[in-house]
């Protein structure tokens, strides 16, 4: 009796615990074809993402795994532990500790270090925010909103983040600006987006003093090989290695054909003599009856440089859990 009572206790606990397991899987084949002299290519990638997380009241603690095999090099997968962190709600102040990545905007790409404290809370509908990886590595953010007009303003060691957005008649525009001490280094990107008869409509543009580069990941390009000058990240070999000073344009056209999501993408990048590029893609996607999502991509790039010029078709195949 005491043996099954044991049991019978063990077996509770593992059933009440509030712990859920999820995660993404994608794989892609890319074929390049390149102008001039360099060699045409194809490779296959594969990425994935598992997240673990457990709760118990107002505490969770999470953990993400990620791994992929290094860009189609033929090198063997690496998968590592990429963001852990406990997070909880103490007397109205919300707690994050552990390490995690901020995300990428157009602007700048994603960081992630460990030894992160984020703490914040509202009063009278103004969030304050605290941020800390070290001693001389901390932020304060106060955000809210305004006549429905969304306002934040961080304060960072080098400078300080503006970020103003807002819906006017169905059509949402935003605003953020990097504004840094260092001279020439400032950076800023305005985006409109909204829906007409059926078509999805995004503009944006991109501005980068002539002593930074832009160095995001966004529907506006991955240029996270970039050299910049106050940001880390893990570079992408896909990347398009942008210069200082250049500015990056795009237009999005997307919309719902036949069973298939349609999208055109034209970006155009400028102010770099000799260097101005545009890139045009043509991305089609479909959700698949096997619980998949099939996804080609065409992109056609012309550069200044016609010994750069390639076009490229990428297939891919994705899934959620």
């Amino acid at each position: 009796q005491l043996l099954i009572a044991a049991v019978a206790a063990t077996m509770t606990s593992v059933a009440m615990a509030d712990i859920s397991i999820s995660g993404a899987a994608k794989v892609n084949y890319t074929h390049v074809d390149n102008d001039g002299t360099v060699n045409d290519s194809d490779t296959f990638k594969q990425e994935m993402d598992l997240k673990i997380a457990g709760k118990s009241g107002d505490t969770s603690v999470t953990i993400n795994f990620g791994g992929m095999d290094n860009s189609g090099s033929g090198s063997v997968a690496t998968f590592n532990m990429e963001d852990s962190y406990v997070s909880t709600s103490i007397e109205g102040v919300n707690l994050k500790v552990g390490q995690w990545d901020n995300g990428n905007n157009a602007l700048r790409a994603s960081t992630r270090r460990g030894g992160k404290l984020s703490a914040s809370t509202t009063v009278s509908g103004v969030t304050l925010t605290y941020d800390a990886a070290n001693e001389t590595d901390d932020t304060m953010k106060i955000s809210g909103d305004v006549a429905g007009v969304a306002l934040s303003f961080k304060d960072v060691k080098t400078g300080e983040d503006i970020s103003v957005s807002t819906t006017l008649s169905g059509v949402k525009v935003s605003y953020l600006a990097l504004n840094r001490d260092t001279a020439d280094t400032d950076r800023s990107v305005f985006e409109v987006s909204g829906s007409f008869s059926g078509v999805d409509v995004k503009y944006a543009s991109a501005e980068a003093d002539t002593g930074v580069t832009l160095s995001g990941d966004t529907w506006m390009g991955d240029y996270e090989n970039s050299a910049y000058t106050d940001d880390t990240s893990d570079s992408a070999v896909s990347a398009y290695d942008l210069s200082r000073g250049q500015d990056v344009s795009a237009l999005s056209l997307k919309t719902s054909m036949a069973g298939n999501t349609v999208e055109f993408r034209n970006i155009s990048i400028s102010d770099v003599t000799g260097d101005d590029t545009t890139i045009n893609k043509f991305i089609v996607t479909r959700a698949l009856a096997n619980g998949t999502t099939f996804e080609a991509i065409y992109a056609d790039i012309n550069d200044d440089g016609a010994a750069t010029d390639n076009n490229s078709l990428d297939l891919e195949l994705a899934v959620k859990f």
